[in-house]
């Protein structure tokens, strides 16, 4: 065997690389875009920033909480953490989150440290929104997101209500976990 082939063939690998150009950068924070994570509550879809959702994961193994709402289905191991998993269903709109093979938990940073669990029906992944799509957003009718929804967009034809965790884990009723 030629040992002198193998190097020929990774200095050209080199050479070809050096040569190639990539393009300009694909712009991630374009001004007046907005990005989130879509997703599913009872029959609402909602979206928040991609900024305010730290990871998307499946159910896990919950260990009950007594004494507490029925909206705190327990808490799981995630990765060494104890995380409280709150069915969002349920604590909006008073019916529990039905299982199926789409239902995930959105991870969410609390304000005050920590992470909480947010049981939602289905993910429907990321959603850009450009200032067009913003501009025509309406306000939110139903009482019990008024205070979480801060506005309402038209994707694909369908409403879409920009939800703020912040405000959501700023709730005090929904740091009242106790029964």
């Amino acid at each position: 065997m030629n040992v002198e082939m193998p190097f020929a063939i990774l200095a050209e690998y080199e050479r070809l690389s050096l040569a190639h150009s990539a393009g300009p950068p694909e712009q991630i924070e374009a001004p007046g875009l907005w990005r989130g994570i879509a997703f599913r509550v009872g029959a609402r879809r909602l979206a928040s920033s991609i900024a305010e959702v730290n990871e998307i994961t499946l159910p896990q193994a919950l260990t009950p909480v007594p004494g507490t709402r029925p909206w705190l289905l327990g808490v799981a191991n995630v990765r060494g953490n104890l995380v409280p998993v709150i069915d969002l269903g349920h604590f909006l709109f008073g019916s529990a989150t039905a299982p199926g093979d789409r239902v995930r938990v959105l991870l969410v940073r609390q304000g005050a440290g920590g992470s909480v669990g947010l049981l939602v029906d289905e993910v429907y992944g990321q959603r850009s929104l450009t200032m067009e799509m913003q501009a025509d957003a309406e306000g939110e009718d139903d009482p019990a997101l008024q205070r979480f929804v801060e506005r309402n967009v038209r994707v694909d034809g369908q409403r879409l209500g920009l939800f703020s965790m912040p405000r959501l884990t700023r709730a005090a009723d929904f740091q009242q976990a106790a029964a």
